[in-house]
């Protein structure tokens, strides 16, 4: 399965199970569904949803056959995932680049993480034991090409080399 984290279980809500989840991920109106499969913590316990709503800054959701705060407490303070092979988005999502080959007039190495910052993404990328920060945004991205699996990046003096 091919796991993406969406969010982090922050707290329950109520008595009658309903959990608060803090997530910045995009399309969640097609994850955050009656039905969808969630996959919680280290060991990934397969949920499904019952309910959604948004309330404030979280995806308030109930998971089936949970319907009371002592069977959701536990999952306080734990990621969520989705299998990414589970759902056809509109475009790609960012998590998606990570594994792809980064090309700046040669090889830079591989996306390994995307950080999150208030400005934009950063993507984290490694080769040979070194990693490079660049920041994701349109006016570095040249192309990203699926099929190939590769980024290509403009060559930008300071962005790759070390002087």
């Amino acid at each position: 399965m091919n796991y993406i984290c969406i969010g982090e279980i922050v707290n329950t809500h109520g008595i009658k199970g309903e959990l608060r989840i803090v997530s910045d991920i995009e399309y969640k109106d097609y994850i955050f569904q009656k039905g969808t499969h969630l996959y919680i913590g280290k060991e990934r316990i397969e949920e499904i949803i019952a309910t959604y709503r948004y309330h404030k800054i979280y995806d308030m959701v109930t998971l089936e056959g949970l319907q009371d705060i002592n069977d959701v407490l536990g999952y306080k303070g734990e990621k969520v995932y989705i299998n990414r092979n589970e759902f056809t988005f509109p475009s790609f999502l960012k998590e998606d680049l990570i594994g792809l080959d980064v090309i700046s007039n040669e090889y830079q190495g591989k996306v390994t993480s995307i950080l999150k910052s208030k400005a934009h993404d950063i993507l984290v990328i490694e080769k040979e034991n070194k990693k490079h920060l660049v920041p994701y945004v349109d006016e570095l991205i040249e192309n990203i090409d699926f099929e190939s699996k590769k980024i290509e990046i403009k060559d930008m003096k300071g962005l790759f080399d070390e002087d």
